[in-house]
């Protein structure tokens, strides 16, 4: 059997002589390095989702791989491939760090500087382990299958959704509170964790007084379902809540590795959770977006908004924690006559725009809000109906699973975003309907206008060869350059000017038309004027 390997290593020397070593073991077939960790799990992905058997064997995580630190990296590897064996490459060989390699879920370490034995013994291993894994899990199932985390009976891999605000104040919050609802009323077991460290009100919004929050969680090493379940407030919609501290200063405790573990550890518990990030780039909050399976930035329809939607997408680009075509936009208090629409969003950030977008309807909210409950938001209102819609979109929704709440809100609103808001369409077409027969008109018209000018200036052509000929055979020429003239003029031109001449050698003919106009009865006194000549023949003089 040929093992598949893909080393992962940031700096250049080191990929060097890992590529030469691998390059030697039998019966391998080493991949080129990739530089960091968005690149190695962004190549992971791409495979999965053609094929397990396309996913290399064996992956070895040099320990200045970036900008995750090695062992969160490995942690996340496992859980999103759980079929594909980790080796951690390190100079640190000692207990502890084998201890910590082995609790992210490596399947050994290797020393450095590289040696042949030690390297070949790890390989092999991992392999082998990779190899009974997929025969366990089958290798006949789509990488989709395995590694999408899209609900229950997906080995343990929850759908990861990311909620962050170009600015303050777009919605954030609303928005993922809804989310997380629409989840759980489809039947999936959901979480709501609020990563506004400083400013998160997700409780305001709930109507929840909890002392518990995801600082708590800060200082502990390695967190098991029994501390998760201490920290979480189970709603009594359904939904798991992990809030932000009430003092905002206790946000710097929550940093990237406390996210990464917490974000794994919701993700296995839970078949959906919903992040709400706020509008403000925080090391954990990169984190949640760097993690997200979906990743959704909110925008209202403002130039202030776009601009910084741009440079929030610039912002995570550049830190490499999501590209832009990986970023979904969503417009919040839409209205269709704003100036500024989705297309216009999607091309100035780059982004793809959800195809629901969220009506500006304040009044609906601002009973719910100013109760602090907004899982009693009328399903009637437009925005609950357009944010269930936008959680079908996203796969959060479940059909078969279906609650009254979602089936309300939700899987009735997917088939009303499918099918467009008839009445509204209607509604701006009648309005719409005066200003397009006037285009109209004018295009007819302009139309005529051009025809007339051309049929001028054939029936000229025409009328001018004609005298010309006439007047060879000693005929009347004035009376055959009329005659031709009118010969090619329809008969709503049949009352045109005709005028002939000869002008020194050339017999000149000049055909003036009215031009008709698209209203009947209506007289423009619009004329159009063809002129022609031609060489008289047979003149000696």
């Amino acid at each position: 059997m040929t093992i598949r390997i893909l080393p992962a290593v940031g700096d250049t020397d080191a990929a060097r002589a890992l590529s030469t070593l691998t390059g030697q073991l039998p019966d391998t077939e080493p991949a080129l390095p990739v530089g960091d960790s968005t690149a190695l799990l962004d190549t992971l992905a791409q495979l999965a989702a053609e094929s397990v058997d396309e996913l290399p064997e064996v992956v070895l995580v040099h320990e200045r791989i970036g900008p995750v630190p090695a062992l969160d990296l490995i942690r996340d590897l496992v859980l999103r491939f759980p079929a594909v064996g980790v080796v951690l490459i390190t100079a640190d060989t000692s207990p502890g760090t084998l201890t910590a390699a082995m609790d992210s879920g490596a399947r050994g370490i290797v020393g450095l500087p590289l040696a042949y034995d030690p390297l070949a013994e790890r390989v092999q291993a991992a392999a082998a382990w990779s190899t009974g894994m997929r025969r366990h899990l089958g290798s006949g199932s789509s990488g989709l299958e395995l590694y999408a985390g899209n609900g229950a009976g997906s080995g343990g891999a929850g759908t990861v959704v990311a909620v962050s605000g170009a600015k303050g104040g777009v919605g954030t919050t609303v928005t993922a509170v809804q989310l997380a609802l629409a989840a759980s009323a489809s039947g999936r077991t959901t979480a709501l964790l609020d990563l506004d460290l400083q400013s998160g009100d997700v409780a305001s919004y709930l109507d929840v007084q909890f002392r518990r929050s995801i600082a708590d969680l800060a200082a502990i090493s390695d967190i098991t379902p029994r501390v998760l379940q201490d920290a979480i407030y189970t709603h009594e919609t359904g939904i798991g809540l992990l809030l932000a501290p009430a003092e905002g200063e206790r946000g710097e405790e929550v940093t990237d590795r406390v996210a990464r573990q917490i974000i794994g550890a919701l993700r296995a518990r839970y078949d959906v959770v919903v992040v709400d990030c706020g509008a403000y780039v925080t090391a954990a909050s990169a984190t949640a977006v760097e993690l997200a399976d979906q990743a959704l930035l909110l925008v209202t329809p403002d130039v202030v908004a776009v601009r910084a939607a741009k440079r929030m997408v610039r912002l995570w680009d550049r830190l490499q924690i999501r590209k832009a075509e990986e970023t979904v936009t969503v417009v919040n208090r839409h209205g269709r006559t704003a100036e500024i629409q989705p297309s216009l969003v999607e091309r100035v950030t780059g982004t793809r725009t959800a195809r629901s977008t969220v009506p500006a309807c304040f009044k609906e909210l601002q009973g719910a809000v100013d109760a602090g409950r907004m899982q009693d938001l009328d399903s009637r209102s437009s925005v609950k109906q357009a944010l269930w819609a936008l959680a079908g979109e996203l796969g959060l929704v479940d059909p078969e699973a279906a609650g009254t709440g979602a089936r309300r809100g939700g899987l009735a609103l997917r088939r009303k975003a499918a099918t467009g808001d008839r009445g509204a369409v209607t509604l701006e077409f009648a309005g719409m309907f005066p200003l397009l027969l006037v285009v109209m008109t004018i295009l007819w018209q302009c139309a005529l206008y051009g025809y007339s000018y051309a049929l001028a200036g054939n029936a000229a052509d025409e009328a001018a060869r004609a005298a010309t000929a006439a007047y060879a055979a000693g005929a009347d020429e004035a009376g055959a350059c009329s005659s031709a003239a009118r010969e090619h003029l329809p008969d709503a031109w049949q009352d045109a000017d005709v005028r002939c001449a000869p002008e020194g050698a050339v017999y000149k003919a000049h055909v003036r038309v009215d031009v008709p106009v698209f209203f009947p009865g209506f007289d423009a006194g619009w004329k159009v004027h063809g002129e022609a000549g031609a060489a008289l023949e047979g003149d000696d003089g």
